[in-house]
Protein backbone atom coordinates (compact mmCIF):
# COMPACT_ATOMS: atom_id res chain seq x y z
CA UNK A 1 0.00 0.00 0.00
CA UNK A 2 2.75 2.54 0.71
CA UNK A 3 4.75 1.52 -2.32
CA UNK A 4 1.35 2.55 -4.48
CA UNK A 5 0.91 5.74 -2.38
CA UNK A 6 4.77 6.45 -3.22
CA UNK A 7 4.09 6.17 -7.23
CA UNK A 8 0.57 7.94 -6.70
CA UNK A 9 2.98 10.85 -5.12
CA UNK A 10 5.30 10.60 -7.47
CA UNK A 11 2.97 10.85 -10.79
CA UNK A 12 0.97 13.82 -9.07
CA UNK A 13 4.29 15.58 -8.80
CA UNK A 14 4.87 14.96 -12.45
CA UNK A 15 1.79 16.17 -13.47
CA UNK A 16 2.16 19.31 -11.40
CA UNK A 17 4.81 20.43 -12.65
CA UNK A 18 3.91 19.49 -16.27
CA UNK A 19 0.87 21.62 -15.36
CA UNK A 20 2.85 24.24 -14.61
CA UNK A 21 4.84 24.66 -17.63
CA UNK A 22 8.25 23.58 -15.64
CA UNK A 23 11.13 22.64 -18.63
CA UNK A 24 13.80 20.38 -18.26
CA UNK A 25 17.34 21.23 -19.43
CA UNK A 26 17.16 19.43 -22.39
CA UNK A 27 14.09 20.64 -23.49
CA UNK A 28 14.65 24.23 -23.13
CA UNK A 29 17.94 22.97 -25.26
CA UNK A 30 15.62 21.56 -27.63
CA UNK A 31 13.26 24.53 -27.78
CA UNK A 32 16.99 26.99 -28.37
CA UNK A 33 17.58 24.85 -31.29
CA UNK A 34 14.61 24.58 -32.95
CA UNK A 35 14.06 28.38 -32.57
CA UNK A 36 17.45 29.03 -34.53
CA UNK A 37 16.74 26.46 -36.86
CA UNK A 38 13.29 28.35 -38.05
CA UNK A 39 14.07 31.95 -37.94
CA UNK A 40 15.09 34.12 -40.57
CA UNK A 41 16.90 36.42 -39.14
CA UNK A 42 16.75 39.10 -36.32
CA UNK A 43 17.82 42.63 -35.21
CA UNK A 44 19.48 43.04 -31.48
CA UNK A 45 21.01 46.18 -29.67
CA UNK A 46 22.88 45.93 -26.19
CA UNK A 47 25.88 47.63 -24.65
CA UNK A 48 28.96 45.45 -23.57
CA UNK A 49 31.31 45.93 -20.92
CA UNK A 50 34.94 45.28 -20.98
CA UNK A 51 37.15 44.96 -17.82
CA UNK A 52 40.04 44.28 -18.80
CA UNK A 53 42.44 47.66 -18.97
CA UNK A 54 42.29 50.34 -16.11
CA UNK A 55 38.97 51.91 -16.88
CA UNK A 56 35.54 49.89 -17.97
CA UNK A 57 34.82 50.75 -21.54
CA UNK A 58 31.56 50.40 -22.49
CA UNK A 59 30.41 49.92 -26.01
CA UNK A 60 26.97 49.80 -27.93
CA UNK A 61 26.49 46.94 -30.27
CA UNK A 62 23.93 47.01 -33.06
CA UNK A 63 23.17 43.15 -34.64
CA UNK A 64 21.67 42.80 -38.30
CA UNK A 65 21.57 38.70 -38.93
CA UNK A 66 19.80 37.35 -42.21
CA UNK A 67 20.00 33.70 -42.21
CA UNK A 68 22.11 31.75 -43.17
CA UNK A 69 25.59 33.79 -43.22
CA UNK A 70 24.95 37.62 -43.46
CA UNK A 71 26.05 39.63 -40.61
CA UNK A 72 26.27 43.31 -39.77
CA UNK A 73 27.74 43.59 -36.35
CA UNK A 74 28.51 47.36 -35.48
CA UNK A 75 30.15 48.56 -32.38
CA UNK A 76 30.54 52.12 -31.09
CA UNK A 77 32.10 53.62 -28.21
CA UNK A 78 30.20 56.90 -28.00
CA UNK A 79 32.98 58.70 -25.43
CA UNK A 80 36.00 57.77 -28.10
CA UNK A 81 33.64 58.77 -31.09
CA UNK A 82 35.11 55.33 -32.02
CA UNK A 83 33.13 52.92 -34.90
CA UNK A 84 34.21 49.81 -36.25
CA UNK A 85 31.82 47.15 -37.90
CA UNK A 86 31.76 43.52 -38.87
CA UNK A 87 30.35 42.43 -41.69
CA UNK A 88 29.73 39.14 -43.72
CA UNK A 89 28.25 38.50 -46.93
CA UNK A 90 28.61 36.72 -50.22
CA UNK A 91 31.97 38.49 -50.50
CA UNK A 92 33.43 37.09 -47.56
CA UNK A 93 34.21 38.92 -44.10
CA UNK A 94 35.02 42.75 -43.57
CA UNK A 95 36.14 45.11 -40.88
CA UNK A 96 35.34 48.27 -41.58
CA UNK A 97 36.52 51.19 -39.77
CA UNK A 98 34.94 54.32 -40.76
CA UNK A 99 37.15 57.04 -39.47
CA UNK A 100 40.05 55.93 -41.45
CA UNK A 101 37.62 54.90 -44.64
CA UNK A 102 39.59 51.41 -44.45
CA UNK A 103 38.13 48.38 -45.00
CA UNK A 104 39.81 44.76 -44.50
CA UNK A 105 38.47 41.78 -46.36
CA UNK A 106 39.08 38.29 -44.36
CA UNK A 107 38.60 34.74 -45.84
CA UNK A 108 36.92 33.23 -42.97
CA UNK A 109 34.43 31.10 -41.55
CA UNK A 110 33.82 34.26 -38.21
CA UNK A 111 31.66 33.50 -36.70
CA UNK A 112 31.25 30.12 -36.71
CA UNK A 113 34.27 29.37 -35.03
CA UNK A 114 34.67 30.56 -31.87
CA UNK A 115 32.14 32.44 -29.58
CA UNK A 116 30.15 35.68 -29.94
CA UNK A 117 29.22 37.00 -26.91
CA UNK A 118 26.36 39.25 -28.95
CA UNK A 119 25.19 36.61 -31.78
CA UNK A 120 22.41 34.50 -30.49
CA UNK A 121 22.99 31.92 -32.86
CA UNK A 122 26.61 31.51 -31.03
CA UNK A 123 25.37 31.69 -27.82
CA UNK A 124 22.92 28.49 -28.67
CA UNK A 125 25.88 26.79 -30.35
CA UNK A 126 27.58 26.94 -26.91
CA UNK A 127 24.58 25.60 -24.91
CA UNK A 128 23.64 22.70 -26.95
CA UNK A 129 27.91 21.76 -27.62
CA UNK A 130 28.69 22.02 -23.88
CA UNK A 131 27.05 18.71 -22.48
CA UNK A 132 28.28 19.64 -19.11
CA UNK A 133 26.52 23.08 -18.74
CA UNK A 134 25.13 23.76 -15.95
CA UNK A 135 20.58 25.38 -15.88
CA UNK A 136 18.53 26.83 -13.55
CA UNK A 137 15.48 28.49 -14.04
CA UNK A 138 13.75 31.10 -12.82
CA UNK A 139 10.63 33.15 -12.30
CA UNK A 140 11.47 35.01 -15.60
CA UNK A 141 14.47 33.59 -16.78
CA UNK A 142 16.50 30.99 -18.10
CA UNK A 143 20.43 30.77 -16.67
CA UNK A 144 22.79 28.74 -18.23
CA UNK A 145 26.11 28.39 -17.63
CA UNK A 146 28.83 27.10 -20.45
CA UNK A 147 32.27 26.54 -21.54
CA UNK A 148 33.47 29.43 -24.24
CA UNK A 149 34.43 28.53 -27.94
CA UNK A 150 37.34 30.94 -28.20
CA UNK A 151 40.23 29.50 -30.30
CA UNK A 152 42.63 32.31 -29.59
CA UNK A 153 41.87 33.28 -25.74
CA UNK A 154 42.17 30.87 -23.05
CA UNK A 155 41.45 33.82 -20.60
CA UNK A 156 38.01 33.70 -20.95
CA UNK A 157 36.93 29.83 -20.44
CA UNK A 158 33.68 30.65 -19.17
CA UNK A 159 30.11 32.32 -19.37
CA UNK A 160 26.88 32.76 -17.76
CA UNK A 161 24.21 33.13 -20.35
CA UNK A 162 20.33 34.73 -19.23
CA UNK A 163 17.21 33.90 -21.83
CA UNK A 164 14.04 35.53 -21.89
CA UNK A 165 11.28 32.19 -20.83
CA UNK A 166 8.74 34.01 -23.36
CA UNK A 167 10.30 33.88 -26.15
CA UNK A 168 13.99 32.80 -25.04
CA UNK A 169 15.48 35.68 -26.70
CA UNK A 170 18.96 36.98 -24.73
CA UNK A 171 19.00 39.02 -21.80
CA UNK A 172 22.44 39.04 -21.00
CA UNK A 173 25.76 37.30 -21.36
CA UNK A 174 28.84 37.39 -18.74
CA UNK A 175 32.06 36.20 -20.31
CA UNK A 176 34.50 34.95 -17.39
CA UNK A 177 37.97 34.40 -16.62
CA UNK A 178 39.24 31.05 -14.87
CA UNK A 179 38.17 32.65 -11.22
CA UNK A 180 34.70 33.33 -12.84
CA UNK A 181 35.24 36.90 -12.41
CA UNK A 182 33.06 38.56 -15.36
CA UNK A 183 35.43 40.49 -17.55
CA UNK A 184 32.97 41.06 -20.58
CA UNK A 185 29.36 41.67 -20.23
CA UNK A 186 26.37 42.21 -23.23
CA UNK A 187 23.50 43.24 -21.64
CA UNK A 188 20.30 43.05 -24.45
CA UNK A 189 17.96 45.87 -24.74
CA UNK A 190 16.38 44.72 -28.13
CA UNK A 191 15.96 41.78 -29.78
CA UNK A 192 13.55 41.51 -32.40
CA UNK A 193 13.74 37.73 -34.44
CA UNK A 194 12.58 37.19 -37.86
CA UNK A 195 13.20 40.84 -39.21
CA UNK A 196 12.90 41.96 -42.96
CA UNK A 197 16.70 43.61 -44.53
CA UNK A 198 16.81 45.55 -47.53
CA UNK A 199 18.44 43.77 -50.15
CA UNK A 200 21.54 46.18 -50.04
CA UNK A 201 21.70 46.20 -46.39
CA UNK A 202 25.04 44.11 -46.33
CA UNK A 203 26.14 45.87 -49.06
CA UNK A 204 30.24 47.21 -47.90
CA UNK A 205 30.06 50.30 -49.69
CA UNK A 206 26.46 51.53 -48.02
CA UNK A 207 27.44 50.45 -44.89
CA UNK A 208 30.91 52.39 -45.12
CA UNK A 209 28.85 55.46 -46.29
CA UNK A 210 26.15 54.91 -43.73
CA UNK A 211 28.86 54.82 -40.66
CA UNK A 212 30.53 57.55 -42.16
CA UNK A 213 27.58 59.82 -41.59
CA UNK A 214 27.62 59.24 -38.16
CA UNK A 215 31.66 59.19 -37.22
CA UNK A 216 33.12 61.40 -40.09
CA UNK A 217 36.36 60.20 -41.48
CA UNK A 218 39.00 62.07 -39.89
CA UNK A 219 41.17 64.78 -41.49
CA UNK A 220 44.77 64.31 -42.35
CA UNK A 221 46.44 66.65 -39.19
CA UNK A 222 49.69 68.47 -39.44
CA UNK A 223 50.73 66.92 -35.92
CA UNK A 224 50.81 63.40 -36.02
CA UNK A 225 52.01 62.78 -32.51
CA UNK A 226 50.51 59.64 -30.46
CA UNK A 227 50.88 58.68 -27.18
CA UNK A 228 53.07 55.18 -26.87
CA UNK A 229 51.36 52.20 -25.43
CA UNK A 230 52.80 49.67 -23.57
CA UNK A 231 51.33 46.15 -22.75
CA UNK A 232 49.75 45.95 -19.07
CA UNK A 233 50.20 41.94 -19.47
CA UNK A 234 53.13 40.17 -18.11
CA UNK A 235 54.40 37.36 -19.21
CA UNK A 236 56.97 35.02 -16.95
CA UNK A 237 60.79 36.37 -18.14
CA UNK A 238 59.45 38.76 -20.69
CA UNK A 239 61.31 42.25 -20.22
CA UNK A 240 60.93 45.32 -22.48
CA UNK A 241 64.85 46.03 -23.70
CA UNK A 242 64.44 48.45 -26.01
CA UNK A 243 62.56 51.48 -27.10
CA UNK A 244 63.06 52.99 -30.60
CA UNK A 245 61.69 55.92 -32.06
CA UNK A 246 62.00 56.14 -35.72
CA UNK A 247 60.97 59.46 -37.88
CA UNK A 248 58.79 58.69 -41.26
CA UNK A 249 57.79 60.97 -43.87
CA UNK A 250 54.07 61.09 -42.40
CA UNK A 251 55.36 61.00 -38.29
CA UNK A 252 56.94 58.63 -36.69
CA UNK A 253 57.13 55.01 -35.56
CA UNK A 254 58.13 53.41 -32.15
CA UNK A 255 59.08 50.23 -31.89
CA UNK A 256 59.38 48.09 -28.42
CA UNK A 257 61.14 45.57 -28.40
CA UNK A 258 60.50 42.61 -25.20
CA UNK A 259 63.00 39.96 -25.17
CA UNK A 260 63.91 37.03 -22.40
CA UNK A 261 62.48 33.38 -22.18
CA UNK A 262 60.17 34.58 -25.23
CA UNK A 263 60.26 37.34 -27.38
CA UNK A 264 58.29 39.90 -29.20
CA UNK A 265 58.09 43.15 -31.29
CA UNK A 266 55.46 45.55 -30.99
CA UNK A 267 55.17 48.41 -33.36
CA UNK A 268 53.15 51.63 -33.48
CA UNK A 269 52.36 54.73 -35.54
CA UNK A 270 50.04 56.88 -36.84
CA UNK A 271 47.32 55.24 -38.96
CA UNK A 272 46.78 56.50 -42.56
CA UNK A 273 42.96 57.87 -43.89
CA UNK A 274 42.95 56.17 -47.19
CA UNK A 275 41.42 58.13 -49.70
CA UNK A 276 38.96 55.50 -51.06
CA UNK A 277 37.37 52.80 -49.55
CA UNK A 278 35.93 51.30 -52.97
CA UNK A 279 39.26 48.62 -52.54
CA UNK A 280 39.56 46.46 -49.73
CA UNK A 281 43.06 45.28 -48.30
CA UNK A 282 42.87 41.57 -48.13
CA UNK A 283 43.99 39.93 -44.82
CA UNK A 284 45.76 36.56 -44.57
CA UNK A 285 44.35 35.51 -41.30
CA UNK A 286 41.50 35.73 -38.70
CA UNK A 287 39.35 38.62 -37.52
CA UNK A 288 40.18 38.58 -34.14
CA UNK A 289 38.01 40.25 -30.93
CA UNK A 290 40.74 42.46 -28.55
CA UNK A 291 37.67 43.36 -26.56
CA UNK A 292 38.20 46.99 -27.42
CA UNK A 293 38.73 46.97 -31.10
CA UNK A 294 38.69 43.84 -33.91
CA UNK A 295 41.89 43.29 -35.23
CA UNK A 296 43.63 40.35 -37.56
CA UNK A 297 45.87 37.37 -35.88
CA UNK A 298 48.20 34.78 -37.94
CA UNK A 299 49.93 32.39 -36.60
CA UNK A 300 53.16 35.19 -35.84
CA UNK A 301 51.51 38.42 -35.52
CA UNK A 302 48.49 40.42 -34.51
CA UNK A 303 47.59 43.81 -36.27
CA UNK A 304 44.74 46.56 -35.38
CA UNK A 305 43.90 49.76 -35.26
CA UNK A 306 42.51 51.93 -32.65
CA UNK A 307 41.96 55.57 -31.58
CA UNK A 308 43.93 56.55 -35.07
CA UNK A 309 47.06 54.17 -34.24
CA UNK A 310 48.30 51.30 -36.22
CA UNK A 311 49.64 48.05 -33.86
CA UNK A 312 51.33 45.53 -34.95
CA UNK A 313 52.62 42.29 -32.54
CA UNK A 314 55.24 40.21 -34.17
CA UNK A 315 56.69 37.44 -32.47
CA UNK A 316 58.51 33.86 -33.33
CA UNK A 317 57.71 32.81 -29.86
CA UNK A 318 54.70 33.52 -28.34
CA UNK A 319 51.25 31.35 -28.91
CA UNK A 320 48.11 32.59 -30.18
CA UNK A 321 46.78 32.68 -26.61
CA UNK A 322 49.65 34.98 -25.44
CA UNK A 323 49.99 37.78 -28.55
CA UNK A 324 46.29 37.96 -27.82
CA UNK A 325 46.30 38.49 -24.35
CA UNK A 326 49.18 41.17 -24.30
CA UNK A 327 47.36 42.58 -27.53
CA UNK A 328 44.27 43.19 -25.33
CA UNK A 329 46.26 45.08 -22.12
CA UNK A 330 47.98 47.59 -24.97
CA UNK A 331 44.67 49.25 -24.30
CA UNK A 332 45.23 49.43 -20.38
CA UNK A 333 47.27 51.67 -18.29
CA UNK A 334 50.84 52.71 -19.79
CA UNK A 335 53.36 50.76 -18.44
CA UNK A 336 57.18 50.31 -19.14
Amino acid sequence: MKKLLVLFAGIMLILVLSACGQKSQDDVVSDLNEKVGEMKGYKANAKMTLKMGADPQVYSVEVWHKNPSFYRVNLKNSQKDQSQMILRNNEGVYVLTPALNKSFKFQSEWPKNSSQAYLYESLVKDISEDKSATFKSTDKHYVFETKTRYQNNKMLPFQEITLNKKDLSPVGVKVMDPDHNPLVTVEFSKVTFNTSFDKDAFDMKKNMTGAQLEVPVMGEEKDEGFSVKYPGAEIDGISLTEEKELDMEDGKRVVLTYEGKKSFTLVQEKADVVETSLVSKTINGEPVDLGYTVGAITDNSVTWTHEGVDYMLASQDLTNNEMVKIARSVEGTAVK
